[in-house]
């Protein structure tokens, strides 16, 4: 199959590498000495313009930071809707938002061109172990035909419901995230000043009903270790809570949870940086609290 991937991010480089091995791609990217790197490791093709990127191409996937990039990839004669071809696939595994989604849908239409937005969970490690878990929004016959694709790099792969919904589902995942990563870092820094050992106070919590993927894998590894790396960036789990949190008023639901765990995450990013990890969310509440969790 003939296969176009724009976006050479963190994420995207290991999933459009899983593609290469099975598909004949075409990658661009923003910065196009990656994609040329790329493109002589993985045997593809590098792109000069996201239009040529998508000539030609049965399915086309972006992985950006936002739906805002995605929308704005497709503008101007050298944009990615002009190289689309009636009855192709563009699939957006982007981060995205699914007001922006249902647009970028409603465009393509009379062009006769099928989307579904299918955002990833997993990591980079994830990605690299072909293992993510792809959350899917878009009609029955545009996911029948995403899903081969997406079983490159996904091994859960699940349609959530009409284009948006994989966007939503995404958003309302990594907005549990950034609660658990507030509730944890919080709880264990009033453990750890008041004399109960780290390491002990999370293996007690991990046999525990109050244990979750920041307890279990994220505070091991980084946190008590002392170890920072740059993995995900603080500013996209602030994006992504943000949509979260629009998500909620848009349906009418009411999130005070998720608007403190904004708020929180906002102010975690003003201080921190655009380039913190987001497990350094923990590390300001060390700082604040003036203890360190560590094993």
């Amino acid at each position: 199959m003939r296969i176009g991937f724009l976006g050479l991010g963190a994420i995207g480089a290991p999933m459009a590498a899983h593609l290469a091995k099975q598909h004949k791609l075409t990658v661009w990217n923003r910065t196009a000495a990656r994609a040329t790197e790329f493109a002589a490791t993985h045997g593809a093709h590098a792109a000069r313009t996201p239009r040529e990127a998508a000539a030609g191409a049965e399915v086309v996937l972006t992985c950006l930071p936002t739906s805002r990039e995605v929308a704005q990839l497709l503008d101007g004669p050298d944009g990615l809707e002009a190289g689309l071809g009636r009855g192709s696939l563009l699939i957006d595994c982007t981060s995205g938002d699914p007001g922006t989604s249902r647009e970028i849908a409603q465009r393509l239409a009379p062009r006769g061109v099928a989307f579904v937005d299918a955002p990833v969970s997993g990591g980079v490690s994830g990605a690299e172990a072909g293992t993510l878990t792809v959350m899917v929004g878009g009609d029955e016959e545009a996911f029948s035909r995403a899903r081969p694709v997406l079983s490159a790099f996904g091994k859960r792969i699940e349609r959530l419901g009409p284009v948006g919904a994989g966007h939503a589902m995404k958003a309302v995942n990594n907005a549990l995230l950034a609660v658990n990563l507030l509730a944890v870092g919080e709880a264990l820094a009033a453990l750890v000043k008041a004399g109960v050992s780290a390491r002990t106070a999370v293996e007690v919590l991990n046999a525990s009903s109050g244990r979750s993927f920041v307890s279990e894998a994220l505070v091991p590894e980084r946190v008590l270790t002392g170890r920072w790396p740059q993995t995900f960036r603080l500013a996209l789990l602030d994006k992504d809570v943000g949509i979260a949190r629009g998500f909620l008023r848009d349906i009418g639901v009411e999130g005070p949870l998720l608007e403190l765990a904004g708020e929180l995450l906002g102010q975690a990013r003003a201080e921190l940086g655009e380039t913190a990890d987001h497990v350094e969310a923990i590390r300001l509440i060390e700082r604040r609290a003036g203890v360190e969790i560590r094993g």
